[in-house]
């Protein structure tokens, strides 16, 4: 499962990539990350390395390892997500200069196996229709956040 989605801000490239890439800044614009924090004397973001992202939701609380693979600024920001060794995710963010701003594109990779994926689903969560929610809602308030900052 692939998804992306996309939205315009009127914002430089530069200050929308410096919010995306803000660890503890996601857990604000997420309905499901709190936050992370960079591992093993890392201080930002660089091809290889790593952060610990953490997530709640419904009141369940859990953690990732996230491993950087593609950093481009001000244009492109990917990372895979594990957990526990498992291939979780892969998230790409890629800014894309307008003539009043950018456009930025969220994208979403499932790399859950099918027994993971049968255990993190249930009669009442769907984790495909919670992502897509999910993107759509970050995106917008990383909208609001980033034309307030201008």
């Amino acid at each position: 499962m692939d998804y992306i989605d996309t939205i315009d801000i009127a914002a430089s490239p530069e200050t929308v990539f410096a919010v995306i890439c803000n660890l503890p800044a996601m857990g604000k614009l997420s309905p499901e990350n709190t936050g992370g924090e960079w591992l093993g004397g890392a201080t930002g973001p660089k091809v290889g390395a790593r952060f610990k992202g953490t997530n709640e939701r419904d009141g369940d609380a859990w953690s990732t390892i996230a491993k950087v693979i593609a950093f481009e600024p001000p244009t492109l920001f990917s990372f895979d997500v594990t957990w526990h060794r498992f291939p979780i995710s892969r998230w790409e963010f890629s800014v894309t200069p307008t003539a009043e701003g950018c456009r930025v594109c969220e994208g979403w990779s499932d790399r859950r196996n099918a027994v993971i994926r049968k255990d993190g689903d249930s009669e009442t969560f769907k984790r495909v229709e919670f992502t897509k929610e999910s993107i759509r809602t970050t995106l917008e308030r990383l909208k609001q956040s980033c034309e307030t900052i201008i």
